[in-house]
């Protein structure tokens, strides 16, 4: 049986090193949009924000990581994954700083915009360039670890926000913003030094240079042959976002998107408002007991990641988010259906609903990541992440409004309504990708590979290099 090049490696000290420098993106995204969180009690103190200003503020970082995922994922197909790789940081750390100075709504929802530019261009950067790197045996777990690490960011923004509040109250809201910019030097250093993706090198002609790169990763001397063979099923071409457009990629867009749509909309909620959720389901209404709660609630989705990691491998991607699917939903209803129930009795059902999330949650960066080919990657992981984000973003700007329109119940109604509906749309259309290479994931349903935009013999190329 022949062995593959990268699909087949063994876990190198190299893989290792980019696991974590690669973790370090999400576990900032998390720190980030889940931070003002707590920052918003006290912000709307001090700021005296509306309901429509403050449902704004939660919701504007989804609008900038719509945008930043579905301007940068075809930027870097095009120019690459490692020059991405830390311009996306600094901003991150710019805005994050300036965050002290805010006197205005107006500056907080323009900040908050542009970190969720930077998460947005972060999302298709960071997984792309890890999925092309992994080996076969180990991508499912170490893709989602990338959600496991996004969830450890959120818990750790929910403790910064805990003690600060706890420490220097309500008024520390500009330091919990502010301290995303120390995450992010850490991150940016962490990253420096790291390979280009050789499997984008390919489908640009660079082909010696993903042969030096390979063989300086694997400890020994890629031949020719080797290399060639890898090049084989990487064909040559520009990157062209019509290609999205047909039948087979288009079906796979609108299943990624709207399945991390329906992970997404209950989740964000909780993470951007789930201090405020809890204390109308019971929870003392004070800053630090309701963030405590938060803090537990949130440590269940981690919690849940760590199964999940294994499900994805030993049994599937498709059984683990039907499962996780179905499960949260039914977990969500007994909220919905007694609101006004002992505040023990709302912790334990989030609880439940926070670990089946969480199991399932891991899948949102491991399907789009295989689903398409190497010169359509990043493209594709930024316009499902766009179209999750353009229902994340209506939920999390309403759900203050339901909150204060129709009641805690029926807003967890709906939350189940819409996590039902991704078991629905995981039914029909998840696929199971477990144990194949990226190429073989890569080809149309039932058919042969996807057609490249422009192909030519990759083993000429390979000689001439």
């Amino acid at each position: 049986m022949t062995t593959h090049l990268i699909d087949d490696s063994p876990l190198t000290r190299y893989h290792k090193r980019l696991i974590v420098a690669c973790s370090g993106g999400p576990f900032l995204d998390g720190f980030l949009l889940s931070i003002v969180g707590v920052a918003l009690t006290g912000a709307d103190d001090d700021l005296a924000l509306s309901s429509s200003a403050l449902g704004i503020v939660g919701a504007v970082s989804l609008i900038g990581l719509f945008l930043g995922s579905l301007v940068f994922g075809p930027i870097t197909d095009r120019i690459g994954r490692r020059v991405m790789y830390t311009a996306d940081l600094l901003a991150m750390i710019v805005a994050s700083a300036v965050s002290l100075w805010v006197d205005t709504g107006w500056q907080l929802i323009v900040l908050r915009f542009i970190v969720g530019l930077a998460v947005g261009a972060d999302y298709p950067i960071a997984t792309s360039l890890l999925t092309e790197w992994m080996p076969r045996k180990y991508r499912g777990a170490m893709i989602g670890l990338l959600s496991l690490v996004w969830l450890t960011g959120a818990v750790v923004a929910y403790l910064v926000g805990y003690v600060l509040t706890t420490f220097y109250g309500d008024g520390s809201w500009r330091w919990m913003l502010a301290s995303g910019a120390v995450f992010g030097v850490i991150v940016l250093a962490l990253r420096l030094g790291a390979h280009e993706s050789p499997r984008w090198l390919i489908t640009k002609g660079r082909v010696e240079e993903a042969r030096r790169d390979v063989s300086k990763v694997l400890g020994r001397e890629v031949s020719t042959a080797e290399i060639t063979a890898l090049a084989e099923e990487e064909p040559l071409g520009r990157t062209r976002l019509t290609e999205l457009l047909q039948r087979h990629h288009m079906r796979r867009i609108l299943f990624c998107g709207l399945a991390w749509t329906c992970f997404a909309i209950p989740q964000f909620a909780l993470f951007t408002y789930g201090p405020i959720i809890l204390s109308h389901l019971g929870f003392e209404h004070d800053t630090a007991g309701a963030t405590l709660g938060q803090i537990i609630l949130n440590l269940g989705f981690l919690v849940g990641s760590f199964p999940g990691m294994r499900l994805v491998e030993t049994r599937g991607r498709r059984p683990l988010i039907l499962g996780s699917f179905l499960l949260g939903a039914l977990a969500l209803v007994p909220l919905g259906v007694w609101p006004h129930a002992p505040a023990w009795f709302a912790m334990v059902f989030f609880m439940l609903f926070a670990v089946i999330n969480g199991a399932g949650n891991i899948l949102v960066f491991i399907y789009p990541n295989e689903l398409f080919p190497t010169r359509l990657r990043a493209s594709a992981v930024g316009l499902a992440t766009a179209v999750s984000r353009v229902g994340a973003v209506v939920g999390t700007y309403l759900v203050p409004v339901a909150l204060d329109g129709i009641g805690t119940g029926p807003t967890m109604l709906i939350g189940a309504g819409v996590t039902a509906l991704g078991f629905v749309i995981s039914l029909f259309w998840a696929e199971e990708t477990r144990n194949r290479s990226l190429a073989d994931v890569a080809q149309a349903p039932g058919g042969g590979p996807a057609p490249a935009a422009d192909s030519e013999a990759v083993t000429t190329s390979a000689e001439a290099s």
